[in-house]
């Protein structure tokens, strides 16, 4: 029998044994601890344990699985809250109370539930990997779709369950391969959490996660199966912004991942989320929502586990043709239970004490996010928003440079813009989205024509008043010429009016793509008619006085996201307005 050897924090050694393989799910001491295997040397085999090894003794037994760690897949996911090894912690909650018991063993799913099957195959059909064989409503918006395992060679139906109501672990189905071993097949199947799931092919990324966030949408872009990092200090709105994201994006299932994160944080997303009404379907926001929860009090080696964790089952989901939103919150705490690892296994350390294999890991994260043919021809994707939270807002560390190498969108926040009550506090001058010539022909098409276009000169009033500001801040206004007096104000429009938005106004909220770029059109249309008018002769000042840039920093609240017909009889307000001014000359 397999003893402890030696016991440090949640690094465990095993002396002389050849029992088992890298990456093993295995057992660990009298409360069978759950662990894994992540070295193996002819003297010592080095176990990471998953939970609180306090109290645990050299001499205790380790059990070998023979299974590397694995996510249980099946219906019972969405809704659920698990930790970070997908153990849920409602039914922990009532096992043993707030606090979880050291060894609590419990089904990641409910395996008495009966679930309404519908059999989608007949005895006869061929199937292999990734074919849908039944249904089942896993929640009143989301439909369960089981499939043959990736790695399964299929084979032919020789059995089906007629429909009805079954539990997880209930045969439904059963095939016959060329060998002639029979496979039956369940509501249940089991992935290892460190191996990404085979897809048929990887697709083009050119259509926008529309998010109803206007600085996201249309400044700085992510597409769907595309990556971003949100970067930002203590203060600047991280979470705030995930949570928003969650809310609002145009993804079938969100997929939570509190990963060290304060446990009143993780409380609020709970209530929250809760209480949140889908927009898209009128009913609870958890009905398609999963929630990782391993707050910074829970074991640190569950917190590295638990990306892992909310990317298999995000995977899973993407599989049955859903389009799936990752909020992973936050990587950083992830990076540093990496570190306190590395650092009890004694490994060299590379920059700021981190691991030298950091890099590699975090691109291994962000690069399981894709846009995607599935094994069964549905098209599906993953969108990977990941946190990032520097020690003292340092963009130089080492996990926000690295992360900054793989991922395709950085929403930088900027602590004086959240100071000044700015949200998002995005700052768009720090920040960039490599995506936005990719979704150029999904804007022409879907919004507008000149999409791009008007979006590009919104870009550029931003640029230039940022140029501008540098000579602003050495010697005031007054030096500058009316021109760019004119542009420093519509700048303004831009940031307050547009940039700016309100989480807890019902049309400011969330914003569809059709107003924003209205609202941006207005703007262009403002700043155009005021040049003309400088051209004709008149002070900023004047063109300015019909106070035509204050409406517009309102028009975000005065103009319902269902009358879009008002920014027409604005059009024409302005217009009667300024040739009021020129005598007809700003047309």
């Amino acid at each position: 029998m397999d003893v402890i050897y030696s016991i440090n924090g949640p690094v465990v050694k095993v002396a002389d044994t050849k029992t088992f393989m890298m990456q093993e799910m295995v057992y660990v001491g009298d409360k069978r601890l759950i662990g894994e295997v992540i070295r193996v040397e002819s003297d010592f085999t080095t176990i990471q344990v998953y939970e609180s090894t306090t109290g645990l003794k050299p001499g205790e037994p380790v059990e070998s699985t023979g299974a590397p760690m694995s996510a249980t897949l099946a219906p019972g996911i969405i809704t659920n809250i698990f930790d970070g090894i997908e153990r849920p912690l409602r039914t922990l909650s009532e096992m043993s109370g707030a606090f979880i018991a050291d060894g609590a063993n419990v089904d990641s799913v409910d395996t008495e539930k009966e679930y309404k099957v519908e059999i989608c195959v007949k005895e006869g059909d061929r199937l292999s990997a990734g074919d849908i064989y039944c249904t089942c409503p896993e929640t009143p918006v989301v439909e369960h779709r089981c499939m043959v395992p990736p790695l399964s060679k299929g084979g032919e139906v020789i059995w089906t369950a007629k429909n009805g109501y079954y539990k997880v672990n209930d045969t439904v189905v059963k095939i016959k391969d060329g060998a002639g071993r029979v496979t039956e097949l369940t509501l249940m199947q089991k992935w290892p959490i460190r191996t990404p799931r085979p897809c048929k092919n990887r697709l083009p990324i050119d259509r926008p996660l529309v998010t109803g966030q206007r600085i996201v949408d249309t400044i700085l872009p992510i597409a769907k199966g595309g990556t971003a990092a949100i970067p930002g200090g203590f203060g600047t709105g991280k979470t705030m912004t995930q949570h928003q994201l969650a809310k609002w994006c145009d993804a079938d299932i969100i997929v939570y991942i509190g990963c060290g994160e304060r446990g009143n944080e993780m409380t609020q997303v709970l209530e929250e989320f809760s209480e949140l009404i889908d927009p898209r379907t009128q009913k609870p926001l958890t009905d398609r929502t999963v929630l990782i929860a391993n707050t910074s009090n829970m074991p640190v080696a569950a917190r590295e586990a638990s990306i892992y964790t909310g990317i298999t089952l995000a995977e899973y989901y993407r599989d049955m043709g859903y389009h799936i939103a990752i909020m992973a919150d936050s990587t950083s705490r992830w990076a540093e239970a990496l570190r306190e690892i590395s650092g009890r296994l004694e490994e060299m350390p590379a920059e700021e004490g981190f691991p030298a294999y950091l890099p590699s890991r975090i691109s291994e994260f962000y690069e399981r996010a894709g846009y995607v043919e599935t094994l069964n021809g549905r098209e599906g994707s993953v969108t990977i928003i990941g946190a990032v939270s520097p020690q003292g807002a340092d963009f130089s560390e080492p996990v926000t440079q690295n992360t900054k190498r793989f991922v395709r969108c950085f929403w930088a926040l900027d602590k004086s813009l959240a100071y000044a009550r700015h949200y998002p506090a995005i700052n768009w001058n720090t920040s960039y989205s490599e995506y936005t010539e990719d979704l150029g022909a999904y804007y022409r098409d879907r919004v507008a024509d000149d999409f791009m276009e008007v979006r590009q000169e919104i870009s550029n009033i931003l640029v230039e008043e940022n140029t501008l500001m540098e000579i602003v801040k050495l010697m005031g206004t007054d030096v500058l010429p009316d021109d760019q007096k004119l542009l420093i104000e519509t700048a303004r429009v831009v940031r307050v009016g547009f940039l700016q938005q309100n989480a807890y106004h019902k049309d400011d909220t969330y914003v569809p793509l059709e107003k924003q770029y209205l609202m941006m059109k207005l703007i262009l249309s403002f700043y155009e008619k005021s040049k003309k008018a400088l051209e004709q002769g008149f002070t900023a000042q004047q063109a300015l006085s019909l106070g035509w840039a204050d409406k517009l920093v309102k028009m975000k609240y005065d103009i319902p996201n269902d009358k879009p017909e008002l920014f027409g009889d604005y059009e024409l307000e302005m217009r009667a307005d300024y040739e009021k001014l020129t005598g007809g000359a700003a047309e």
